[in-house]
Protein backbone atom coordinates (compact mmCIF):
# COMPACT_ATOMS: atom_id res chain seq x y z
CA UNK A 1 0.00 0.00 0.00
CA UNK A 2 2.80 2.43 0.88
CA UNK A 3 4.59 1.69 -2.41
CA UNK A 4 1.40 2.40 -4.37
CA UNK A 5 0.98 5.72 -2.58
CA UNK A 6 4.56 6.78 -3.29
CA UNK A 7 4.31 5.66 -6.93
CA UNK A 8 1.13 7.70 -7.33
CA UNK A 9 2.89 10.71 -5.81
CA UNK A 10 5.72 10.34 -8.33
CA UNK A 11 3.22 9.87 -11.16
CA UNK A 12 1.22 12.92 -10.09
CA UNK A 13 4.29 15.13 -9.67
CA UNK A 14 5.74 14.27 -13.08
CA UNK A 15 2.36 14.51 -14.80
CA UNK A 16 1.59 17.92 -13.32
CA UNK A 17 5.06 19.23 -14.14
CA UNK A 18 4.91 18.01 -17.75
CA UNK A 19 1.38 19.38 -18.15
CA UNK A 20 2.42 22.77 -16.77
CA UNK A 21 5.49 23.01 -19.01
CA UNK A 22 3.57 22.08 -22.12
CA UNK A 23 0.60 24.23 -21.15
CA UNK A 24 2.85 27.29 -20.83
CA UNK A 25 4.48 26.52 -24.19
CA UNK A 26 1.04 26.10 -25.75
CA UNK A 27 -0.09 29.48 -24.43
CA UNK A 28 3.10 31.13 -25.71
CA UNK A 29 2.45 29.72 -29.19
CA UNK A 30 -1.26 30.53 -29.18
CA UNK A 31 -0.89 34.15 -28.06
CA UNK A 32 2.00 34.84 -30.44
CA UNK A 33 4.74 35.41 -27.87
CA UNK A 34 8.09 36.52 -29.29
CA UNK A 35 10.10 33.48 -28.13
CA UNK A 36 8.25 30.86 -30.21
CA UNK A 37 8.31 33.25 -33.18
CA UNK A 38 12.09 33.67 -32.90
CA UNK A 39 12.53 29.92 -32.59
CA UNK A 40 10.36 29.32 -35.64
CA UNK A 41 12.36 31.84 -37.65
CA UNK A 42 15.66 30.33 -36.53
CA UNK A 43 14.53 26.79 -37.37
CA UNK A 44 12.86 27.65 -40.66
CA UNK A 45 9.39 26.73 -39.41
CA UNK A 46 6.64 28.86 -40.95
CA UNK A 47 5.00 31.20 -38.45
CA UNK A 48 1.65 29.95 -39.72
CA UNK A 49 2.43 26.69 -37.89
CA UNK A 50 2.61 28.40 -34.49
CA UNK A 51 -1.07 28.08 -33.67
CA UNK A 52 -1.40 24.44 -34.81
CA UNK A 53 1.74 23.56 -32.85
CA UNK A 54 0.29 25.39 -29.85
CA UNK A 55 -2.91 23.37 -30.18
CA UNK A 56 -0.88 20.14 -30.21
CA UNK A 57 0.97 21.21 -27.07
CA UNK A 58 -2.31 22.17 -25.39
CA UNK A 59 -3.85 18.83 -26.34
CA UNK A 60 -0.84 17.06 -24.86
CA UNK A 61 -1.05 19.04 -21.62
CA UNK A 62 -4.79 18.49 -21.28
CA UNK A 63 -4.41 14.82 -22.19
CA UNK A 64 -1.86 14.36 -19.41
CA UNK A 65 -4.30 15.91 -16.95
CA UNK A 66 -7.20 13.82 -18.26
CA UNK A 67 -4.96 10.78 -17.82
CA UNK A 68 -5.23 11.16 -14.07
CA UNK A 69 -8.84 9.99 -14.42
CA UNK A 70 -8.52 7.93 -17.63
CA UNK A 71 -5.04 6.37 -17.71
CA UNK A 72 -5.11 5.53 -21.43
CA UNK A 73 -5.52 9.22 -22.29
CA UNK A 74 -2.45 10.10 -20.25
CA UNK A 75 -0.38 7.42 -21.93
CA UNK A 76 -1.49 8.52 -25.40
CA UNK A 77 -0.87 12.19 -24.59
CA UNK A 78 2.61 11.47 -23.23
CA UNK A 79 3.43 9.38 -26.29
CA UNK A 80 2.19 12.16 -28.54
CA UNK A 81 4.37 14.69 -26.74
CA UNK A 82 7.42 12.44 -27.12
CA UNK A 83 6.74 12.30 -30.87
CA UNK A 84 6.18 16.07 -30.99
CA UNK A 85 9.55 16.74 -29.40
CA UNK A 86 11.31 14.21 -31.62
CA UNK A 87 9.96 16.26 -34.51
CA UNK A 88 11.28 19.42 -32.85
CA UNK A 89 14.67 17.73 -32.50
CA UNK A 90 14.66 16.97 -36.23
CA UNK A 91 13.83 20.62 -36.95
CA UNK A 92 16.81 21.72 -34.83
CA UNK A 93 19.12 19.31 -36.64
CA UNK A 94 17.84 20.36 -40.05
CA UNK A 95 18.55 24.00 -39.20
CA UNK A 96 21.97 23.06 -37.78
CA UNK A 97 20.94 24.55 -34.46
CA UNK A 98 22.61 22.67 -31.64
CA UNK A 99 21.17 24.70 -28.76
CA UNK A 100 19.25 21.85 -27.14
CA UNK A 101 18.86 22.99 -23.52
CA UNK A 102 15.18 24.03 -23.68
CA UNK A 103 14.35 21.09 -25.93
CA UNK A 104 16.01 18.69 -23.49
CA UNK A 105 13.83 19.91 -20.61
CA UNK A 106 10.60 19.44 -22.57
CA UNK A 107 11.65 16.11 -24.10
CA UNK A 108 12.74 14.66 -20.75
CA UNK A 109 9.47 15.77 -19.14
CA UNK A 110 7.51 14.04 -21.92
CA UNK A 111 9.60 10.85 -21.64
CA UNK A 112 9.23 10.86 -17.85
CA UNK A 113 5.46 11.30 -18.19
CA UNK A 114 5.31 8.41 -20.62
CA UNK A 115 7.44 6.24 -18.33
CA UNK A 116 5.29 6.86 -15.26
CA UNK A 117 2.14 6.33 -17.28
CA UNK A 118 3.41 2.96 -18.46
CA UNK A 119 4.74 1.79 -15.09
CA UNK A 120 2.55 3.24 -12.37
CA UNK A 121 -0.83 1.82 -13.28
Amino acid sequence: MERETSMFAVYLTITLLAAALNGMAAIANLVGHDYPKRQADKLGVPRSWMRPLGVLLAAGALGLLAGIAVPLLGTLAAGGLVLYFLGAFAAHLRARDHHFAPWTLFFCAAVAALAVNLTSR
